[in-house]
């Protein structure tokens, strides 16, 4: 039991590490290839279940963010951070202060980070990418779980994800005086559990 022990315990020093360097050097070979402090991770390509929940849910963002405030709702976005953060959710929500910085790594003020998680992606989107979120400073993570059919809330200080099967209230840190009001059935429309 001791030799497993220890062999567990010097695993995680055998893995590579990477940097935001070395990811410029992967291949473009339609994977996604993403860092949580020097770990890589990487997942296919979405497939469409993923891709209509995706825009079903910029279609409400765009709708209610504009014309009121002015913001970006990025897909994907980028949440950097030197030397071996790479994260891309697919949906990223920031403000725009009036200039777009060219590196994502200048990008700071993340309001809210969205990932769609799927068969390939969900180990990934919940116990790594989460917590990296919360780390980066972002204010807000949602995590649309397909399979599950519900979309989990994170932010921080939180312990936990909490689970949401009906509705999700999300206010903007600045913008529209009310909550953005998402209908978690509507949004999983069509979308069974064989789709994850």
């Amino acid at each position: 039991m001791g030799t497993s022990i220890a062999t567990a315990m010097a695993m995680p020093s055998l893995l590579p590490s990477y940097t935001l360097d070395d990811l410029e050097r992967f291949p473009d070979d339609g994977n996604r290839y993403e860092l949580v402090e020097g770990f890589l991770l990487v997942t296919p390509a979405p497939e469409s279940p993923h891709q209509v929940v995706q825009s079903r849910l910029m279609q409400q963002m765009v709708r209610y963010f504009l014309p009121h405030v002015a913001v970006h709702v990025l897909t994907p976005g980028a949440v950097q951070i030197a030397p071996a953060t790479h994260m891309e959710p697919d949906i990223l929500v920031v403000p725009d202060d009036g200039t777009v910085p060219r590196k994502w790594l200048q990008m700071r003020d993340l309001w809210l980070a969205v990932e769609i998680s799927g068969r390939g992606s969900r180990m990934y989107d919940r116990d790594f990418k989460g917590p990296a979120y919360m780390r980066a400073g972002v204010k807000t993570y949602w995590r649309v779980d397909l399979r599950d059919r519900c979309l989990y809330v994170s932010t921080p200080g939180q312990p936990a994800e909490v689970r949401h099967s009906g509705q999700v209230r999300w206010q903007s840190p600045a913008g529209p005086d009310a909550p953005l009001v998402l209908h978690v059935p509507e949004l999983l429309r069509g979308v069974t559990g064989d789709d994850a």
